[in-house]
C-alpha cells in the first residue's frame, strides 16, 4: 500500500515537471555516487541552509568529536541493494523561476522512499538548498551539527 501511495504522489508531480533537466543534472551526481553530499570537496554544489549544516558537520568531524549526519542521506539513510535501487530510481523536476524541486522516488530495503531536493539558481547554476525525506519526515536544514 505504501508503495502505491508513493507512485501516485510521484505521478502527480510528473505532469508539472520541466523537461530542461538542469535541476535534475544538479541532483543526479548524488545518486551516481552515494555519499557525495558529505564530501567537503563538493560544497560548491550547495547554498544555505544546507551548506551551513554541511560546513558545521565538516568542522565537527575535523575536531574529532564524531559525526552528526548519516552516510547516505540521499537514500533516506536506508540500507540499500544497488541493483534494486538502480532499477527503481525515478527523478522528476519542477522549476519555478529561480527555485526548483527535484523528487527522487526509489526502493531501498524493499521499502519505497521519496526524497525532495530543493534548489536555488545562483549565478545561473542550480545549487542544493535543502534535502528532505518525505518518507521519514526529516530535513537536512533541521540538523544541528555543533
Amino acid at each position: 500500500m505504501k508503495y502505491e501511495v508513493l507512485i501516485a504522489a510521484f505521478a502527480m508531480l510528473a505532469p508539472t515537471a520541466a523537461f530542461a533537466g538542469e535541476a535534475l543534472d544538479a541532483v543526479k551526481p548524488f545518486y551516481d555516487h552515494i555519499g557525495t553530499e558529505l564530501d567537503p570537496t563538493e560544497r560548491g554544489r550547495f547554498v544555505d541552509p544546507a551548506k551551513s549544516v554541511l560546513d558545521a558537520r565538516d568542522r565537527l568531524v575535523k575536531s574529532g568529536q564524531g559525526d552528526c549526519l548519516d552516510d547516505n542521506m540521499a537514500l533516506d539513510n536506508a540500507a540499500y541493494d544497488k541493483a534494486e535501487f538502480d532499477k527503481s530510481l525515478k527523478l522528476a523536476e519542477s522549476e519555478n523561476g529561480e527555485t526548483a524541486v527535484v523528487v527522487a522516488a526509489f526502493m531501498a530495503s524493499n521499502e519505497p522512499h521519496r526524497m525532495q531536493w530543493k534548489l536555488k539558481k545562483v549565478d545561473g547554476q542550480w545549487k542544493i538548498a535543502d534535502l528532505l525525506s518525505v518518507t521519514n519526515e526529516w530535513a537536512l536544514s533541521q540538523y544541528q551539527c555543533e
